[in-house]
């Protein structure tokens, strides 16, 4: 008997579905994409209405001959790619290269991977959709073509391995624009003071003290503190000044939870409470999303789609979710109406729902034997926000108290205030609270104000000054510059993983501290772009372009129009560009090595496949060698130096530079410092800490960092002596 051929894009999720479907279905796996634009030439035929030219990778020929073998055989094929754009594009592609006569193809669409989900799906089948799948060649049509016709012109007047990206030199822009900012920025001196005061009493002793700042005059007059005189003035009239309360205001604030997440805010939230960049994000959740083994319950699909823009929760979820919290936290947790969510992301595909677990009562605890470390925390993360959004509102009574200072000896009446949020009611907080990036405003102090009410006398028991400066904006994270690209329109969520590694991989930036610098080819390649193709690195024409892609998905705008109406402009500034552009010569980078050949400086280079040492005395001397990054540690094995290397999946490690002689690898980075116990390796351990390869020992990073410090001052101190 035939078999019905259901082809996915991995394994795993072939896997997840075969537990749900049985043994009447053959489960197959396309591996992602089973065609493309070809690598080694254009492939879009621009004089015919810019017909693609696909083809088949050679690294996907043998699953395309294993799938046209099993469609052959199959009494029904189904299509059961991911709900998107690419998922779409990748049915399309499977349908055009595995035609069989007279079998029926069928397209199915889930968003998460349950029993209920995947047999409603195969029972309401549809055929491809060729909007979503034009929009798909639309963008990846204009990708190719800024890719192909301006990364070539890079490699002849700057260097070879450049490229330009429709969104990547946008994103590059936005960084170096932000670099530009806060290198103009000139900080500006200010000063605050700060009042410790207690209601005067009787028995001063068991009044409560608080703090309250001065904001100004009490007819609104701000002050401007710019120095430490004017600070110390101010503090000279009010040592000796009357105070009294002038106001008190006490408000109820009810704080609402934020909706499940979509794929930016994950992205974002993951950042900022895990650390997790957008690229582990992704495919972790694509992990959750396909499907894990729980034990007896073998494979099982964990969240729904993690690609959506929509915060909308099935009906079902939200009455497991509401059901879940009356049983754990009570009836007070449970709002009397089911919240809903408004999408506010513009094009947004309602379709989806928003990424949430695919059953509430799963809660993580259950299930951390069966995941990793990562797994465990992402889903967490997923299954918290879900929950905490039907959840009962937080209430916090805010209380504010304006105070008057009445100098003996002048006229003016300054204004110092307090404030203080205090939670009554923890509600969603209970379970869950939103990260914050490190430039958002500090929230209301929770702290206890005495019980005062107008009019009542205080008395000044301290004034403190503190000295400031005005701070730069702060470099993009990776949840800020997400926020930011969602905010303009810039790119999809989907987009913006791989577009962040790219970046980083082609050296345009790098990472400091968890922020986004550019480098100096950064800058070069920005500002050649920005000069001659000022519309590709435009945030409002790339925000533009993305609407238009949109609206192709829509059926409102014809693919071909959209991109001829990108193409005409777009060829006239190439053609300028090549004519008019001046060859750049990079400024070679010096380094304290020494030619083995001749004794002349090494310098580094780039090559086709990265950094290089070549002799500075080239032509005459040829020599090269590897380009390798040194930790100053030594190799506990054989006492040279150990490197920092990337293994084949770009994963930075750490190796002894004796290879092949000697194999020592570490994925921790190493310490130079020696071990203080027994003289062996020390490497990085929780990222604050530092513990032996050899032994027990294990210490705070930054005292082994100031011993180390230290020693080395006791060793130049000697070797003066």
């Amino acid at each position: 008997m035939k078999k019905k051929l259901v082809i996915v894009e991995s394994p795993a999720k072939a896997r997840t579905l075969s537990k749900i479907l049985g043994k009447s279905y053959n489960l197959k796996a396309s591996m992602g994409h089973i065609r493309d634009l070809p690598q080694s030439r254009l492939g879009i035929d621009i004089e015919n209405d810019f017909t693609p030219k696909y083809v088949v990778p050679r690294v996907k020929s043998k699953v395309v001959r294993e799938l046209k073998t099993a469609a052959k055989t199959a009494s029904a094929i189904y299509l059961a790619t991911d709900p998107d754009r690419e998922g779409e594009a990748i049915s399309w592609h499977l349908t055009e290269l595995t035609k069989a006569s007279k079998i029926p193809y069928h397209r199915v669409v889930f968003h998460e991977i349950t029993e209920e989900a995947i047999k409603h799906a195969f029972k309401n089948t549809r055929s491809i959709d060729m909007q979503l799948v034009d929009a798909q060649q639309a963008r990846r049509i204009l990708d190719r073509l800024v890719g192909y016709k301006i990364s070539p012109l890079l490699w002849r007047k700057v260097r070879r391995g450049l490229s330009a990206g429709r969104v990547q030199s946008v994103v590059v822009r936005i960084i170096i624009d932000r670099e530009r900012e806060i290198e103009k920025f000139t900080p500006v001196e200010y000063w605050t003071i700060e009042a410790k005061l207690r209601e005067k009493a009787p028995t001063p002793a068991k009044k409560l003290s608080f703090k309250a700042s001065l904001i100004g005059l009490t007819d609104g007059t701000k002050l401007e503190i710019r120095n430490q005189a004017e600070a110390s003035n101010l503090c000279q009239e009010l040592e000796p000044a009357d105070y009294q309360v002038t106001k008190v205001t006490t408000k109820q604030i009810k704080r609402q939870p934020q909706p499940p997440f979509i794929t930016s805010t994950l992205q974002q939230e993951a950042w900022r409470k895990l650390r997790f960049s957008a690229k582990q994000t992704m495919a972790t959740a694509q992990q959750l999303y396909e499907g894990l083994p729980l034990g007896k319950e073998g494979s099982v699909g964990l969240i729904t789609y993690m690609r959506t823009d929509s915060t909308r929760v099935s009906s079902a979820a939200i009455a497991e979710a509401r059901d879940f919290i009356k049983n754990k936290y009570g009836t007070n947790f449970v709002p009397s109406r089911a919240r809903s969510f408004i999408t506010k992301v513009k094009g947004a595909q309602d379709a989806h729902e928003a990424i949430r677990p695919t059953k509430i009562h799963r809660e993580p605890a259950t299930i951390k034997p069966y995941l990793n470390a990562t797994q465990f925390k992402l889903y967490q993360l997923i299954w918290q926000r879900m929950v905490a959004s039907q959840m009962a509102a937080a209430t916090f009574d805010n209380t504010t108290i304006d105070i008057a200072a009445n100098p003996q000896k002048s006229k003016k009446q300054y204004l110092l205030r307090t404030s203080s949020s205090i939670n009554t009611f923890a509600g969603f907080t209970v379970l869950y609270t939103e990260g914050k990036d490190d430039n958002d405003k500090e929230k209301l102090a929770s702290f206890q104000l005495p019980q005062l009410k107008k009019g009542d006398p205080l008395e000044l028991l301290k004034l403190h000054t503190e000295q400031h400066f005005t701070q730069p904006p702060p470099r993009f994270t990776e949840a800020t510059l997400v926020k930011l690209l969602e905010q303009n329109g810039i790119g999809r969520p989907s987009t913006y993983a791989p577009i962040l590694s790219t970046i980083q991989d082609r050296e345009y930036v790098t990472k400091t501290n968890g922020s986004f610098k550019p480098t100096e080819l950064g800058f070069l390649i920005n500002d050649i772009l920005c000069q001659n193709f000022p519309d590709i690195v435009n945030i409002k024409f790339t925000a533009r372009m993305e609407a238009d892609l949109d609206e192709i998905a829509r059926e409102s705008l014809k693919w071909q129009n959209v991109v001829q109406d990108f193409y005409t402009p777009f060829e006239d500034s190439l053609n300028k560009a090549s004519s008019n552009m001046e060859k750049v010569k990079l400024a070679e980078e010096t380094t304290d090595e020494t030619c083995p050949n001749c004794g002349q400086p090494m310098v580094i280079k780039h090559g086709r496949y990265g950094k290089f040492l070549a002799c500075s005395g080239y032509p005459e001397c040829k020599t090269t060698r590897s380009f390798q990054i040194k930790t100053g540690a030594m190799c506990p094995e054989c006492g040279n130096e150990i490197i920092e290397k990337k293994s084949k999946k770009k994963r930075t490690f750490y190796g002894c530079s004796n290879y092949p002689n000697c194999k020592f690898a570490t994925y921790s980075k190493p310490i130079p410092q020696p071990c203080p116990e027994c003289g062996k390796l020390l490497t990085t351990y929780r990222k604050t800490m530092a513990k032996c390869t050899n032994c027990d020992f294990k210490g705070k990073l930054e005292t082994v960092k100031a011993n180390l410090d230290t020693g080395d001052k006791k060793e130049s101190a000697t070797q003066r002596r």
